[in-house]
């Protein structure tokens, strides 16, 4: 009997055990649930999207397009943050300082990677720091004077400044910039002598080329198109091997026999390195479907830029790394040095 009694207690033990283990768990399940909610759950909170670009250039004008967008389907805002100075080291460094939550992105260009390769102590690395997201668009690039300059084509204008050694310079959005390396490319290859003049404001650029005391400089299309519609600029070439139809007029500098002047562009969206490929691969295809949309082709295509929505976070990241190859080539090569 004391042996029957004591395997009842022993049974009747791990019985309750089990059913008190089995009851944890099953209160537990809404808690797990709710974490895994909360954990698939984004975006919560405002995302902000840093460009390290001036108001109006084409970075910004990407960046607040994607933003719109994805406010409008995430019903979260979306903050645009410029950082334009030291010719976008700042942002730069902002966009691979923060915190890899997914809420931090940065719309960058080609000056990230040139920023870097012209800086002898940068203060961040341009693509160990961050993840490709998407390549957003591909832009043309213009070489446009100020009217005052009298000449009509490309071919006028180096006939013009040529004899005129060091009188004529061209603008920039500061130094280390895409429009800095886009310049030298157009002086040494094209063979003239021009002084540099770096802006930290796109704004401050058209001015002094509107009244004359800046004469040239290679802008994105998207940054020059409206001064060059409304005559405060003239367009000279579009620095790509076909003609843009933003400006079907506008002859490409490839039919000036300078194809070596060529120069083209970038955008795209990157986050931290660290941030979660989860959180990657969302943005990527939101992103990505705002980029389909037919009106969306058709604004970048009327701001001189193409949309490239079938281009992956990897594929993203493997054009950058080309990319910075290419113009580290291109820096050692044409000895161009941080001043």
């Amino acid at each position: 009997m004391a042996a029957v009694s004591i395997v009842r207690f022993v049974w009747s033990g791990a019985w309750r055990v089990a059913l008190g283990a089995a009851a944890a768990l099953l209160g537990a399940a809404p808690c797990v649930a709710q974490q895994s909610a909360a954990f698939a759950a984004y975006p919560v909170k405002p995302i902000r999207i840093i460009t390290a670009s001036s108001p109006g250039a084409a970075e910004d004008f990407f960046a607040r397009t994607i933003g719109a967008e994805l406010s409008a389907f995430y019903g979260q805002g979306v903050v645009i943050v410029n950082r334009s100075g030291a010719g976008g080291l700042i942002g730069n460094e902002l966009v691979s300082r923060a915190n890899a939550d997914g809420y931090t992105l940065g719309m960058v260009s080609v000056s990230r990677i040139i920023r870097e390769l012209m800086h002898e102590q940068p203060p961040y690395r341009a693509l160990a720091d961050v993840v490709g997201v998407a390549h957003v668009a591909s832009i043309t690039n213009v070489l446009a004077v100020a009217t005052s300059v009298p000449v009509r084509t490309a071919s006028q204008f180096v006939a013009y400044a040529r004899p005129r050694f060091g009188e004529l310079n061209y603008a920039s959005l500061g130094f280390g910039s895409a429009s800095h390396l886009a310049g030298e490319v157009f002086t040494r290859a094209v063979g003239i002598e021009a002084v540099h003049v770096p802006f930290r404001n796109l704004s401050d650029t058209f001015i002094e080329m509107v009244l004359g005391r800046v004469h040239y400089a290679i802008q994105t299309l998207p940054a020059v198109l409206g001064p060059v519609r409304d005559g405060k600029l003239r367009a000279l070439a579009v620095m790509t091997p076909h003609r843009s139809s933003a400006l079907p007029g506008v002859p490409a500098i490839a039919e000036f026999g300078l194809p070596e002047a060529q120069f083209d562009s970038w955008s795209g969206i990157v986050v931290p390195r660290g941030t979660p490929r989860r959180i990657v691969d969302q943005l990527h295809g939101d992103i990505v479907r705002t980029l389909r949309k037919a009106r969306m082709r058709d604004l970048f295509m009327r701001q001189g830029a193409e949309s490239m929505p079938e281009t992956t976070p990897d594929g993203f990241m493997r054009l950058m790394q080309k990319e910075y190859l290419r113009y580290r080539a291109l820096i050692r090569h044409e000895r161009i040095t941080p001043l």
